[in-house]
């Protein structure tokens, strides 16, 4: 039986999953049983935490988002897409594919959740020495804070963005402006160049920015083509399931002092 508090919690949880339009919750037993299965079949395609690799990221996967109880994932995986290079998984059974298509619902979430900090907290909590030293070995990689000039250098943030909130949200919850450069890649073997206009598990459209047919808007089955996107923010993303709340207060904290 619940006790009232449980009880409050899970509605919140039905609440939040409502608001951000993830589905039922997932079953976080199975997703256990799940998450090796996954790793033995899918990791080396499409990343240990299946934000992508060689094979697109599942966190943006039409299928995965549309799926519930494994249904949709469960038969997909019984046939595969051979066409663009997906095989097909018959060695698991229903339990197990039910278990995988769990671990995904799992990831969606805990990169979705990223978005969901009270803001009484994000004033309050942070130790900018902590947070100084997880951006040494997180973050120093691609960024810098001494103000030389390029993209990933962060001196002044703490200007850019001086409420809590602001810079709590940049960090958890990050997002590309603008548009996406990819490169398409045809049956045929020719390479295009351009800016993604839509893609996802079933049609990629792109906008050609080079050769004879620049300017023009081209569309093909997404299964037909190899599709590679630039993603500034891959680095980002991967740090999402590592992050502890601690983690993202102390360098916010220490970014804040970045004036």
């Amino acid at each position: 039986m619940q006790t009232p508090g449980q009880g409050a919690s899970a509605r919140q949880t039905r609440n939040t999953h409502d608001s951000l339009g993830l589905g039922p919750v997932p079953d976080a037993a199975a997703a256990k049983l799940g998450e090796p299965l996954y790793k033995a079949n899918c990791a080396a395609c499409h990343g240990a935490a299946a934000r992508g690799g060689v094979g697109p990221n599942l966190l943006r996967s039409v299928l995965v988002l549309h799926d519930e109880k494994g249904e949709e994932i469960s038969a997909f995986l019984k046939v595969g897409r051979m066409a663009s290079g997906m095989p097909a998984f018959p060695q698991l059974n229903a339990a197990e594919s039910y278990q995988v298509a769990e671990f995904l619902h799992l990831q969606v979430e805990l990169a979705a959740n990223r978005g969901l900090y009270k803001q009484s907290d994000q004033m309050t909590t942070g130790d900018a020495a902590k947070g100084k030293a997880y951006f040494a070995a997180h973050c120093a990689s691609c960024h810098t804070v001494t103000g030389q000039a390029g993209a990933g250098d962060l001196a002044g943030i703490g200007k850019k963005y001086p409420q809590p909130a602001a810079m709590l949200g940049r960090l958890a919850w990050p997002s590309k402006r603008g548009s996406r450069e990819a490169v398409v890649t045809l049956a045929s073997g020719e390479k295009l160049t351009g800016t993604l206009v839509h893609y996802d598990d079933f049609e990629t459209t792109l906008k050609v920015a080079t050769g004879t047919g620049a300017g023009a808007v081209s569309s093909w089955p997404t299964d037909t083509v190899k599709v590679a996107v630039e993603d500034k923010l891959a680095g980002h993303r991967a740090l999402l399931p590592q992050y502890s709340d601690e983690d993202l207060h102390n360098l916010m904290r220490y970014l804040l002092e970045l004036k």
